[in-house]
């Protein structure tokens, strides 16, 4: 892991906010990017932050009609709102939105029906069906929507999506995590309660990132970090959403250990900010939208002495790539060029790949 920097002072050290208005200075100059070079850049800070009302509706709401049926099964969906603010806030229609690991595609249909430019990749073949059905369904509200989804390993971005090196402005995405937070229950009368939909593919598939343990988890998103920097624009973003999660009563603090992994992949760290899982009331209370399996894990867990609470929120690191060679001066991976923006359907780019 890197060193402690202007840039990421290390887990202990206290936040100091960049004004919200730098940080929109340095948005508006990544968008007017074609109208000439960007010439400064502001000052090296730490990270500011926002609360995202992202579950004033519930999960279900959110999906109802924009997602297929079998979409349900999947172990750890993105809440679509959390994606859609993401995508609003960051970009402007007709940009391109990138998921490395798209699951169901929540990433896509909500770029979809922002009419953004979506792009993603699936590792597990099924999921990748799955991601396609979605996106077919956005098409019947929106025909013109331009989104492909390719089936392949995310640590091999560059080799799997050449064509769009340096034209991503966003990227919204999820590493695999925390099996305390999913799955689903079912109640079978006199046999308890029993678990599915918890497991992400073949366990036994070394390949998948959520089966290859926690360190080798770390360096595995760093390179998928290292191959979005490269897809991204000069000033594109990055949102990872995740959250702490505990492992035999230790708490795992994956938040600040992503932020390590992507500047160490020449990511510079800009927002941490909170996405709301629980609903946010007019009496100003926060309302739990825990499942029964998340509620009868913290029964369990208090039990046994662990003073844990519903989850109500979770964490989104935001990065943006460098937007001139002085912002540049960390250690980097691959650095993103212009590059001619690929005029095809990207629904032709993934026909090509199944070819």
């Amino acid at each position: 892991m890197p060193q402690a920097t202007p840039e990421f002072p290390g887990d202990d050290s206290p936040t100091v906010p960049i004004p919200r208005a730098e940080i929109d200075r340095i948005d508006r100059r990544a968008r007017s990017r074609a109208a000439g070079s960007v010439h400064e850049i502001s000052p090296p800070g730490s990270v500011s932050g926002s609360v995202w009302m992202t579950a004033q509706q519930s999960p279900g709401a959110q999906r109802k009609g924009r997602y297929i049926a079998e979409s349900t099964a999947h172990p750890a969906k993105m809440l679509p709102a959390v994606a859609a603010h993401a995508i609003a806030h960051y970009t402007t229609p007709g940009e391109l939105v990138l998921d490395p690991m798209c699951g169901i595609g929540t990433t896509l249909v909500e770029a979809a029906h922002l009419g953004r430019r979506a792009i993603g990749l699936e590792y597990e073949p099924h999921w990748a069906q799955v991601a396609a059905a979605n996106l077919d369904l956005a098409r019947r509200a929106r025909p013109e929507v331009d989104a492909a989804v390719f089936q392949g390993d995310a640590r091999q971005l560059l080799h799997v999506l050449p064509e769009v090196r340096g034209q991503v402005a966003l990227v919204v995405t999820s590493p695999p995590y925390g099996p305390s937070t999913h799955g689903q229950v079912s109640v079978v009368p006199g046999g308890g309660v029993h678990k599915y939909h918890h497991l992400y593919g073949n366990t036994l598939d070394r390949g998948n990132l959520a089966n290859i343990g926690h360190h080798r988890l770390l360096s595995g998103f760093t390179r998928i970090l290292t191959g979005c920097a490269a897809l991204l624009r000069p000033g594109g973003h990055i949102a990872v959403t995740l959250r702490p999660w505990r492992e035999h009563a230790e708490l795992i603090d994956l938040p600040a250990q992503i932020q390590a992994c992507g500047t160490h992949a020449g990511l510079i760290p800009v927002e941490r900010c909170v996405a709301l899982l629980a609903r946010h009331d007019d009496n100003g209370q926060i309302i739990p939208r825990g499942s029964f399996f998340q509620r009868d894990f913290l029964r369990k867990q208090r039990e046994r002495g662990l003073p844990l609470h519903l989850i109500a929120h979770e964490d989104v690191l935001i990065f943006r790539t460098p937007l001139t060679e002085e912002d540049a001066e960390q250690p980097t991976g691959p650095a993103s060029t212009n590059h001619t923006r690929t005029s095809r359907p990207l629904a032709e780019l993934a026909t090509e790949q199944v070819a």
